[in-house]
């Protein structure tokens, strides 16, 4: 039985005041407090890793997979690992998970280097093939809406392509142009360069498109997941942390309890917007 090691690789800054989500705060364009930004990234970052944790334990629930090219069992392992940055921050994020109590399974930490996004993207991708990773998942940890059935859908599309002679690779969008889940097996001969601030003024979706497509590469895409950069991308965020919170009980999805409670704290649980009349003419229609 072959076995094949599945790492999902999450982003994350130290959640510092003034240095993480500083586009919610008065600093820049936002309403919030340095403190209260990084304490409600915060708690994102602690729900992103339990919700990767339920996934991930659901994956391993399953029995061997069965390689189609050569008949043989893959017994899938997986592996959650946390990379930060700048490589100083690391011994912080290590004890801000050993201080939040037990954690549903073991978590590696790393740090990612490199001169630009691209760099320091291919930097923690190497050191997790480097540590005998057979396919990689990523994401940020800014995303409150993920679900446990994104992650398990993004596996299960690397494991597709994994069957594939090239490989290829997965992503799912987020709600500005770029991207909230990237990943590909290790035979995949796909980097990020020239991804992030493309020259040609790409987006980062279009660009990792835009390079698949140049180099012949198999694509699957998933359902866009939102992450928070803006207020407007909070406001969207607010109403989805609302419903899953709602429907966990009904659905099985492990939700973001956290994110939820910091925004009820906040005074922020609730979204009400003015009557907008900029519709299309409805007197034909309703009668």
């Amino acid at each position: 039985m072959r076995t094949r090691k599945n790492t999902l690789l999450l982003f994350s800054k130290v959640p510092e005041a003034g240095l993480v989500k500083t586009r919610l705060t008065t600093l820049k364009d936002g309403v919030f407090e340095p403190e209260v930004a990084s304490a409600l990234y915060h708690c994102m970052l602690f729900d992103v890793a339990e919700i990767c944790c339920a996934a991930l334990a659901q994956l391993e629930a399953r029995p061997p997979a069965v390689d189609p090219a050569t008949g043989e069992d893959v017994r899938d392992v997986y592996e959650l690992r946390i990379s930060t940055a700048p490589a100083e921050n690391l011994p912080a994020m290590r004890k801000l998970f050993a201080d939040s109590g037990t954690w549903p399974r073991e978590i590696v930490f790393d740090a990612d280097e490199g001169a630009s996004f691209d760099a320091h993207y291919n930097d923690a991708f190497q050191k997790a093939w480097d540590a005998g990773a057979d396919t990689i998942l990523s994401m940020g940890a800014d995303m409150p809406a993920l679900a446990v059935p994104d992650v398990v859908r993004g596996f299960d599309a690397l494991h597709q392509l994994d069957a594939r002679e090239q490989g290829g690779i997965v992503l799912a969008p987020d709600q500005e142009m770029g991207v909230s889940i990237i990943g590909w097996p290790r035979k995949t001969a796909f980097s990020h360069d020239g991804v992030f601030y493309n020259q040609q003024g790409l987006t980062v979706l279009p660009a990792y498109i835009a390079k698949a497509r140049e180099l012949g590469l198999p694509a699957i895409y998933l359902p866009p997941v939102p992450d928070v950069d803006t207020m407007a991308d909070l406001m969207h965020n607010i109403t989805l942390v609302e419903a899953l919170n709602y429907c966990a009980p009904f659905d099985g999805n492990t939700p973001p309890w956290r994110t939820a409670d910091a925004l009820k704290q906040m005074g922020w649980d609730e979204v009400r917007v003015m009557p907008n009349e900029l519709r299309d003419p409805r007197g034909a229609i309703d009668k």
